[in-house]
């Protein structure tokens, strides 16, 4: 049981984003087809989306399904774009009672029609919510991100709205699926691997990284809870010395 008196409530980071690792593996520990690990890590999603919400977070980023997902076997996907469906219809209430508000990263044309109609109408029901924002990354890659950036900003270059010159960080950020939200200030990936995975690649440049060996099913508030103290126990430097930064 994690001390929750060590969490400062003044130091909450403002955007979390969260790779939800090990549906898989928790389920194949088991003896279990992949699809229930899958099953079991929505409530995980439920519980993190509520202590999120409730800790003071602004912005938690899910990395629901992944460009390179769509390569899964069939059967895995047909089940996960079912869980999404199902999530959104039975979470909607909850999510708009709790004054969150839903958006997507990602390809959300690639979704099945079934659940792109649930998607958006989740999205537009909670629009006006000024609370949490969840983002859920669906059919998201970051490359692909990256990509689709620059091919309009290219367009906009060749209709002469702006000029070669005036390309930016900041115009370059504006053309993100994440365009007017702040970069995250920690990245949790659950499951032990320590990669990226194509996840917010411009975003994550200075995000503080958290890697835990609990399988996603198995992360829960109080996992939650330990990785933003151990944020909160990190000095922030972006790219100065730490004395720069005790000075400044």
């Amino acid at each position: 049981m994690t001390d929750t008196t060590e969490l400062d409530l003044g130091n909450i980071p403002t955007n979390v984003a969260i790779i939800m690792d090990g549906n898989g593996r928790w389920a194949q520990n088991r003896g279990l087809p992949r699809p229930v690990g899958h099953k079991h890590g929505v409530e995980s999603v439920q519980d993190i989306v509520r202590a999120a919400a409730k800790l003071g977070v602004k912005i938690l980023t899910l990395y629901a399904f992944s460009t390179e997902n769509w390569n899964r076997p069939p059967l895995e996907v047909q089940a996960l774009m079912g869980l999404l469906k199902t999530f959104l219809q039975n979470e909607l209430k909850t999510i708009t009672d709790n004054n969150v508000c839903l958006k997507c990263l990602g390809q959300k044309e690639r979704l099945p029609n079934e659940v792109r109609q649930v998607l958006d109408n989740a999205i537009a029901q909670t629009a006006d919510n000024n609370g949490l924002i969840l983002n859920l990354a669906l059919s998201y890659g970051g490359r692909n991100e990256i990509v689709r950036a620059v091919q309009q900003i290219a367009a906009e270059c060749r209709q002469g709205l702006i000029k070669p010159e005036e390309i930016d960080d900041a115009l370059v950020s504006a053309h993100l699926d994440t365009a007017g939200q702040p970069d995250p200030d920690l990245l949790i990936r659950t499951g032990g691997e320590s990669r990226l995975s194509n996840f917010l690649l411009w975003q994550l440049s200075y995000a503080e990284i958290y890697i835990t060996d609990t399988l996603w099913p198995d992360f829960r508030k109080n996992d939650f809870i330990s990785a933003l103290i151990d944020f909160q126990n990190r000095q922030r430097r972006f790219g100065k010395t730490s004395k720069q930064v005790t000075e400044s």
